[in-house]
């Protein structure tokens, strides 16, 4: 499973004129089964995506497709990591 924690790199105008494109991307990995939750830090200063289901390679194949970095306004960091533990319901995040 992966973190990825999107920064900022532009001002909000420029984050909010490529939204939509943007949101567009985040239906298309929902669909793939890939992204498993999604959305805004606090304060707004970038995201943060849940994702599992590929490598490190095809999911950096599938961030390099994300409007926000193919137009230079936000960095990613990705962050994989093994849950050993959910609260009930979540059992699914531990295959």
């Amino acid at each position: 499973m992966f973190v990825i924690t999107l920064t900022y790199r532009a001002g909000l105008d420029q984050i909010d004129a490529a939204l939509q494109d943007h949101v567009a991307w985040l239906d298309q990995q929902y669909a793939d089964g890939v992204f498993l939750a999604s959305g805004r830090r606090v304060p707004r200063v970038g995201g943060v995506i849940l994702a599992t289901g590929v490598t490190p390679a095809e999911l950096e194949c599938r961030l390099d497709l994300d409007p926000f970095r193919r137009q230079g306004l936000a960095e990613y960091t990705v962050t994989e990591f093994v849950a050993s533990r959910t609260a009930p319901g979540l059992e699914s995040l531990l295959t």
